[in-house]
């Protein structure tokens, strides 16, 4: 897979997609250091998370945490990667204005990979218990119906990854 290069990287893709995944490899590819929203949330906010507005009122609490020091990061040169679920154009536009701020251009890279394939994945994450979050088919289902398809009229460079290369 070729990996593009930059100095801040975010991850777009259903649940289950291979995201934390990406993340990992781009950070050793790049001498990057990643952020995961998945462990932050889990350490601050895993008795508060039961449903999806939960998630959303935390993941708010952690971006106005976590923003100011992504910036120092980028701002000092440092290359970031976001392991934070890009997929809505509301979550790219804060991830795309911490990169406007700290005047870098963001690559994301979006995991193309089928709903089907991802569910399975998840299952198959759930009995193996390798994730800080369970998800019930129900919240996949929920996610998944928020997804939006990203563009590059948002502001990031876009690398697109169909789900054979994942």
């Amino acid at each position: 897979m070729s990996l593009h290069f930059s100095k801040f990287h975010l991850v777009c893709g259903y649940a289950a997609s291979g995201k934390s995944t990406l993340a990992q490899q781009l950070a050793r590819d790049h001498g990057a250091i990643v952020l995961s929203e998945d462990q932050w949330l889990s350490a601050l906010f895993e008795e508060e998370l039961h449903s999806l507005a939960d998630y959303v009122r935390c993941t708010a609490r952690l971006r106005r945490a976590l923003g100011p020091h992504v910036m120092a990061l980028l701002q000092a040169k440092q290359a970031v990667v976001m392991d934070f679920a890009a997929n809505t154009v509301e979550a790219r536009a804060w991830l795309v204005g911490l990169a406007q701020e700290a005047s870098v251009t963001p690559t994301l890279h979006f995991l193309d990979v089928p709903q089907e394939v991802c569910w399975r994945r998840a299952q198959a994450r759930n009995q193996a218990g390798s994730h800080e979050f369970q998800l019930s088919k129900d919240q996949f289902d929920k996610l998944a119906s928020h997804f939006e398809r990203p563009d590059e009229v948002e502001g990031f460079d876009l690398v697109l990854l169909q789900s054979d290369q994942v």
